[in-house]
This record gives C-alpha cells, sequence and structure tokens, in this order.
C-alpha cells in the first residue's frame, strides 16, 4: 500500500462483478472523478487530492472497511452481513438491488424451512445460511458453492440452494421455486467506525455527493414563460419540490418564468397541459445532481 496524508480519505469500490459498473458511473457522476484508473490498477487518484480509491474484490470490502485498509466503501449489504463486519452503513446507493432466497426444486415436497430439517442447502454465502436456518431451529448440511448455485439440486449435490435472485427468472429457468426470503440486499456505502470519527467531514462530502446523484436519479428541470395572468392556472396543474420558483421576466408580455423539479414519467402528459393552462417556451433538461 502506498502512504498517504493522515487526512486522505481512501474508497474500496468492487473491481469486477454485476455492481462494477454502476458504482464507476455513480462515482463519475458525483464529479469525484478517478484518475487513470482500471480494474487492473490497486490505487488510483481522484481530483480530490484527499481522496483515493482502492479497487478490491467486492466480498474483500467489508473486512478492509473494518480493519481500516478502506476509510469507506462500497459493496453489497449481503457482503457486509457474510462478513459479519463491524462497518457503519452510510447509505443505501439502491443500485443491484436483489433478494437472497431459500428455493428447492418445483417437484420438491418442501412448503416450509423446518420441513428442510437434515437437508443438504448449497450456497455462496454459509454465514447468512447458517444464522438463518439457526433462527428456525433447523439442522441442515451446508455445501459451500463458488458459482452457479442454482445448478446445485439438478447435480444432485444439494436439496435446496439460497441464492440471490434479482428478477426470479434464472430461478425458473432452473425449476426452481422460492420456500421463503431470507434477506433484502442493496449496494451499500459503509464507513470504518473510528474514521467517520476522525474524517468526518470529508466522508460527509463523498456520502453527500453520492447522494445527490441518487436524488437527481428520474428527475427533470422544467423551465418556462407565463403570462402573468396565467399564473395560477399553471400553478395548479405543476408539481414541484416545495412548489415551482417564479421570477420576473424583462418583457413588454407581462410574463413570468416558472422553473419546476419534476418526475421524469410525468413530463409526456405535463407539457400538454402546461400548454393548455398557457405557459409557452417550455423546456426540459436533465438534472445531474440534487443537494437538499
Amino acid at each position: 500500500m502506498s502512504s498517504r496524508p493522515s487526512d486522505s480519505v481512501r474508497l474500496a469500490i468492487p473491481n469486477k462483478g454485476r455492481i462494477a459498473q454502476p458504482v464507476r458511473e455513480l462515482i463519475e457522476k458525483s464529479g469525484l472523478h478517478i484518475v487513470e484508473g482500471n480494474e487492473r490498477r490497486l490505487i488510483a487518484r481522484t481530483l480530490d487530492p484527499h481522496v483515493e480509491v482502492i479497487f478490491s474484490r467486492p466480498a474483500d470490502i467489508p473486512e478492509y472497511v473494518a480493519d481500516g485498509v478502506a476509510d469507506v466503501g462500497v459493496t453489497g449489504h449481503d457482503m457486509v452481513m457474510e462478513r459479519g463486519s463491524l462497518v457503519e452503513e452510510l447509505l443505501d446507493l439502491q443500485i443491484g438491488r436483489a433478494v437472497l432466497v431459500l428455493a428447492v426444486p418445483e417437484d420438491a415436497t418442501f412448503e416450509q424451512v423446518r420441513e428442510l430439517d437434515g437437508a443438504r442447502v448449497a450456497t455462496e454465502f454459509p454465514g447468512i445460511t447458517r444464522a438463518y436456518f439457526e433462527r428456525h431451529a433447523t439442522s441442515v448440511h451446508i455445501i459451500p458453492v463458488g458459482g452457479a448455485c442454482e445448478a446445485a439440486p439438478q447435480l444432485g449435490i444439494a436439496d435446496a440452494i439460497v441464492d440471490l435472485s434479482s428478477s426470479g427468472d434464472t430461478l425458473r429457468t432452473n425449476h426452481l421455486r422460492v420456500v421463503e426470503e431470507v434477506l433484502v440486499t442493496s449496494t451499500m456505502l459503509i464507513g470504518n467506525i473510528s474514521a467517520i470519527r476522525q474524517k468526518g467531514e470529508k466522508i460527509g462530502e463523498i456520502r453527500l455527493a453520492l447522494e445527490s446523484v441518487i436524488r437527481a436519479k428520474g428527475q427533470k428541470y422544467i423551465m418556462m414563460n407565463v403570462p402573468r395572468s396565467s399564473l395560477g392556472d399553471v400553478k395548479n396543474v405543476l408539481p414541484g419540490l416545495g412548489g415551482p420558483t417564479v421570477m420576473d421576466v424583462a418583457s413588454a408580455e407581462n410574463l413570468v418564468a416558472v422553473h419546476a423539479v419534476v418526475g421524469e414519467e410525468r413530463i409526456f402528459s405535463l407539457i400538454t397541459q402546461l400548454r393548455k393552462a398557457g405557459a409557452r417556451d417550455i423546456l426540459v433538461v436533465p438534472i445531474e445532481r440534487m443537494v437538499r
């Protein structure tokens, strides 16, 4: 590891896997641009001289953060729970949402968790799985696997699986059905407890930058000119965060400028309603970040 100033913050992010690219895009949109960084490098600089990035396996990030190798990190809630790492979850990044499920073959007779007593359960999450069955006072034989968990029942090496599912398509393709949900997971920003106390201001900046991108997702900024006589009608149809902003326009037509933030899903129908209410010169622009 390279030496670094005592006040710098090291952020661990996934070097590969299904969340690696979305996480990288989130960081770039937040303004914390990574300089000359890729998955083959261990450490990369950012535009902020006090923040550097370390590329790691998602499964290792909870321990890296807990041990202080990194001050903050991005990984799945499932990884944190599997490792049992003593870290603080700072922010749900709303990436890679999935459910860890207990599933069995479609033709299996198992309907409840306790009916699996003595069964073989294949999983990439032996720690979570063991704790889950202990909570249900059920004894099972856990078979750790490194991938393709859904194939274990077909291969005859397990009676059930505990695996991540996002859409359920993989389970259906492999003729599996869900008995029960074990854990809901999402990608989280996690922090080292000591680092949060010692470097709280810079860590807070990172959290705020990422949160501002998440908050802006699905939002659009709409601007228009409105005759003052039509302002009431436009306000009645225009949703917004805290109401629209109204400003005078230097015009002989007695116009006002109206600005508002609206959900992207409302734009299509909203434009027609605004035109009917008297608005004109309507502009819709994307929002990269929203800070409250």
